[in-house]
């Protein structure tokens, strides 16, 4: 249920209303989002137990996995298979090699230093050879566009659309900042943003939604009992769409510390929402903010800068407002219909190339 998959769902859901798309599960597990075109799952499942595969030779691992869904490409005389992440892309030369008709789009949905030197050091060899073979590399960022291409002259960049209706509807006066987004210690930089809540004015609280792993949930509770937050934190958990706009309308300041991401559905989501946005820097978020031209970026991790940066708009509606706007001016990039039709050209391209 992580980003990963919603932007897969939301952007093939749509295609689905114009082309003909079916979904493909290396493992049997109940789909999380709304599927609005038919699953395919493997014959031979594998029990993943819900965690992303980032360990060694993927190719010999997963073999009847592959002869599997060669077998499907083949059978439905599909024209493309779209790729998403580490292990797919790694997939891609034997898929070419056993289904030569099939073109093969690779998504790249985080950014290329977290998978190179981080997911998926382990298989890199196989990863990188995956990503020479795609016919087409789609990256989320113009960071990752450049850094991809160093792979696969065939790469360019669509964005992930926004999956919520723009709205504008945050209430800029309730004294509520908001993270939304998976309880991950390291990558989302919560020890970063529970301290931050440790100095915030007292008439300050900071709504948490989102949920993570039982290991990180534990680490989660005891940072917040270590600064001494309990009384400063709102947490929410996950929670469905519906939930989801009230508890971003119900803020007045989205805040992101993530130390790396791809590009993060929810500062698309909260923009759309017409919320302010104050970020340490990533690549993902400097994508959406244009290097601070729709919101205020920090280029560091350091704490005591974020709260210097969120300051002015802890004491003023008026630079919450500002903000607000500028967000919502952003939001209008990401509208799902202009997202849908970049893929349905470039799938267009890819089957002629």
């Amino acid at each position: 249920m992580d980003g990963l998959k919603r932007a897969t769902t939301v952007v093939a859901n749509e295609l689905a209303t114009q082309i003909e798309v079916n979904y493909y599960s290396l493992a049997d597990i109940e789909p999380y989002f709304e599927l609005k075109a038919p699953l395919i799952v493997a014959k031979h499942p594998i029990d993943s137990g819900g965690k992303s595969f980032r360990g060694a030779k993927p190719l010999l691992k997963f073999k009847t996995q592959i002869e599997d869904l060669a077998t499907t490409l083949k059978s439905g005389k599909y024209d493309v298979a779209i790729f998403t992440a580490g292990l797919l892309t790694s997939f891609t030369p034997e898929i070419k090699r056993l289904v030569p008709d099939v073109r093969v789009i690779a998504w790249m949905h985080n950014n290329a230093d977290t998978y190179l030197n981080n997911y998926y050091v382990q298989m890199k060899q196989e990863f990188c050879q995956g990503l020479r073979s795609a016919d087409l590399v789609v990256t989320l960022t113009e960071q990752d566009l450049k850094s991809f291409s160093a792979f696969n002259s065939r790469t360019l960049k669509v964005h992930n659309p926004l999956t919520l209706k723009t709205t504008g509807k945050a209430n800029l006066e309730n004294h509520i900042l908001n993270f939304t987004g998976r309880i991950d210690i390291e990558q989302k930089g919560i020890d970063l943003l529970l301290a931050l809540a440790k100095d915030l004015p007292d008439n300050w609280k900071l709504s948490i939604a989102g949920g993570g792993k039982p290991e990180a949930m534990k680490k989660f509770r005891a940072l917040i009992k270590k600064y001494g937050v309990e009384n400063k934190i709102i947490y929410q958990g996950h929670l469905n769409n519906q939930e989801l706009k009230e508890n971003y309308q119900n803020a007045s300041i989205f805040v992101m510390t993530s130390r790396w991401e791809g590009l993060p559905l929810v500062v698309g989501e909260a923009m759309s929402q017409g919320l302010p946005i104050v970020a340490m820097y990533n690549t993902g978020v400097d994508e959406y903010l244009a290097h601070g031209k729709y919101g205020v970026l920090l280029q560091n991790h350091r704490l005591s800068d974020f709260q210097k940066a969120l300051k002015p708009l802890l004491h003023s509606v008026k630079e919450r407002q500002k903000y607000a706007e500028l967000s919502l001016k952003r939001a209008r990039d990401f509208e799902l219909t202009k997202i849908t039709n970049q893929w349905l050209h470039l799938l267009n391209k890819v089957q002629t190339s």
